[in-house]
Parts: structure tokens; sequence; C-alpha cells
């Protein structure tokens, strides 16, 4: 089992900055890919970034050059620096843990609510 814990939502003005942190816990040995994931009012969940294993990263057309997806391995702690955010940004981000190889599944965090105001 993984536990996901985010932290770092808030309000923010357009033009603004937030960092997102994502604690996990548990079977964190088991993790392959982490990453963040976000659902505004009315919208289906939509991927905003990914961090395998071995660092590889993977970002939606959306937030490439704004938002940055780091981790700290001592800590099993994953980040989300978010830079030039939007309106559009607004929407609760939900961090995400994948296990299983052969079987993938997915972990998620309670949610944390970003508000971008114009």
């Amino acid at each position: 089992q993984v536990l996901l814990v985010e932290s770092g939502g808030g309000l923010v003005q357009a033009g603004g900055s937030l960092r997102l942190s994502c604690a996990a816990s548990g079977n964190i040995f088991s993790i392959n890919a982490m990453g963040w994931y976000r659902q505004a009012p009315g919208k289906q969940r939509e991927l905003v970034t990914t961090i395998t294993k071995a660092g590889t990263t993977n970002y939606a057309d959306s937030v490439k050059g704004r938002f940055t997806i780091s981790r700290d391995n001592a800590k099993n702690t994953v980040y989300l620096q978010m830079n030039s955010l939007r309106p559009e940004d607004t929407a609760v981000y939900y961090c995400n843990a994948v296990t299983g190889s052969i079987v993938p599944f997915a972990w998620w965090g309670q949610g944390t609510q970003v508000t971008v105001s114009s």
C-alpha cells in the first residue's frame, strides 16, 4: 500500500508561482512512477506531468515551460513547481503513484486546491 499526502495549494494571482509537495509513504520501493494530475470543475481529470523511477519526465503541452516536476528521494517526496500561473490552471491537483510492472496500479492523494485569480 502507498499513501500520498499533498500540500502547498492555495490562491495566487495570475503570473504568480506555487510549489506543491507530495510525500509518499508505505511500500515506496514498489513505485515505478509518480506524477501530478488536475481536475477543474466540470472537466475530466487530466495529466499534468510524470516522472519515472529513472528520472524521465513528461509534461502536458499546456504546462511545458511553466511547470517543473522534481523529486527528493531521501524524503520520498515529489514536487511540482508552477510558474507563470494562469486562471485556466485553477483545479484540484492530485498526486499519483504507479506500482506494479505486470499489472500497474494507481494510487492517489486526497488532492489540493490551486486557484489562480485574474
